[in-house]
């Protein structure tokens, strides 16, 4: 389904019950929202689910970049106000779960609660320069070139030969994202800063993260800043906990949901 929000037309995929408490989704960059298909099927009974491909990723509109997350979260405010959703569960992933620490910090009272997984509050300099290098890559070699580096960063290896499927899927995920998509998300990535508000959040939060996730030290901080937070750490989990640990990925956020 097309919707048009905050200047561009989105992707967006609406499943469940109306009258039900809306669940929201929010992929990672180079990604799609196919990438939650497993977590909106087992919930979609119990909850109105949308999916949505961020700016730039999937089939919806690539306006020029760089993005910053304002803009990213200014999207899902738009596309909550282009379809009626007064609060929402948030759930989201590296970049996703960026987003999702930015709507807890500037939009509380939009939330019912926040997973944001597998992501940092910040960035770094050190983070920003590789990000600007991607970006080039990306732009002088296509995003082909980026493939087969992504996908080691992402996953361990064990997890791919032992699921070439799933490989396969996330490897034209990535192939498929448009390059001025990737940089403009890549730009609000490579600087960025939720740190100083962390403390203040107020909404029931859950932190999920991948034991072999690069980022699990930065998940680990987000928790312990936000009071009340939850975190379950996905053993051999890598980057895409939600994919990669899928089971115990959605039990937690099933009893967590219920929960709250």
């Amino acid at each position: 389904m097309q919707v048009k929000a905050n200047g561009i037309t989105f992707n967006v995929a609406v499943d469940g019950p109306q009258g039900a408490p809306w669940l929201v989704f929010s992929n990672s960059l180079a990604t799609n929202l196919s990438m939650w298909d497993e977590q909106a099927d087992r919930l979609k009974n119990q909850f109105r689910v949308l999916r949505y491909d961020q700016r730039g990723h999937g089939k919806t509109e690539a306006s020029r970049g760089p993005y910053t997350f304002e803009l990213l979260m200014g999207d899902v405010i738009g596309l909550f106000d282009a379809l009626a959703i007064d609060r929402a569960h948030f759930v989201g992933i590296s970049m996703g779960g960026m987003t999702a620490l930015g709507l807890a910090e500037r939009h509380p009272e939009r939330l019912r609660s926040v997973v944001p997984c597998d992501c940092s509050a910040a960035s770094t300099p050190a983070s920003a320069q590789q990000w600007e290098e991607r970006i080039a890559t990306a732009r002088e070699q296509g995003m082909g070139a980026l493939v087969e580096p992504t996908l080691g960063r992402w996953f361990p290896g064990e997890s791919l030969d032992a699921n070439p499927a799933l490989a396969a899927r996330v490897r034209e995920m990535i192939r498929a994202t448009p390059v001025e998509g990737f940089a403009g998300c890549a730009g609000a990535i490579a600087n960025f800063d939720f740190k100083p508000g962390l403390g203040r959040i107020d909404r029931p939060t859950l932190v999920m993260a991948g034991t072999k996730d690069a980022m699990l030290g930065g998940s680990r901080e987000v928790q312990a800043t936000i009071p009340g937070a939850k975190l379950v750490e996905i053993q051999g989990a890598g980057h895409l906990s939600n994919l990669d640990g899928a089971e115990v990925f959605n039990a937690a956020l099933e009893g967590f949901l219920t929960s709250v």
